[in-house]
C-alpha cells in the first residue's frame, strides 16, 4: 500500500504535464495527467486523487466547467488553478479552487501551495 499523494494535472500543453509530472514525482508525489478535462472525470471516477492542478483553457471542456463538475462530486478535494491567464482570477466560479497561480517557470509557488494543501 503506497502511502504517496496522487496528483491530477489537467493541461493541453503536453510541455507543462511532463514539467509537473516531473517536479511534482521528484517532491515524491504520484503524478497522472491528462491532457482533456473529460479524460480527467474519468480518471477520478477510477482513482484516488489527493489533489488537482487544473488549467483554464483547454479545448473542449474548459477548467471553468471542469472545475464545477468536479465540485459537485468532490466538495473537499483541493484544486489549484494553474493558468496563464489572469483574466480569470475575477470570476466567480474560479473562487471554488483553493489556488490560484499564474504559470511561470518557476515551480516554488505551486509547490508550496501543494506542500500545504496535501502535505
Amino acid at each position: 500500500m503506497s502511502s504517496k499523494k496522487t496528483i491530477l494535472v489537467v493541461d493541453d500543453e503536453q510541455n507543462i504535464r511532463a514539467l509537473f509530472a516531473e517536479e511534482f514525482k521528484d517532491d515524491g508525489y504520484e503524478v497522472v495527467a491528462t491532457d482533456s478535462g473529460e479524460e480527467a472525470l474519468n480518471i477520478l471516477a477510477n482513482q484516488k486523487i489527493d489533489l488537482i492542478t487544473l488549467d483554464i483553457k483547454m479545448p473542449k471542456m474548459d477548467g471553468i466547467e471542469f472545475l464545477t463538475k468536479v465540485r459537485e462530486k468532490f466538495r473537499d478535494l483541493p484544486i489549484i488553478i494553474c493558468t496563464a491567464y489572469d483574466t480569470y482570477r475575477q470570476e466567480f466560479s474560479v473562487w471554488n479552487a483553493d489556488g490560484y497561480i499564474l504559470k511561470s517557470g518557476d515551480l516554488t509557488e505551486i509547490k508550496e501551495k501543494i506542500k500545504r494543501l496535501i502535505g
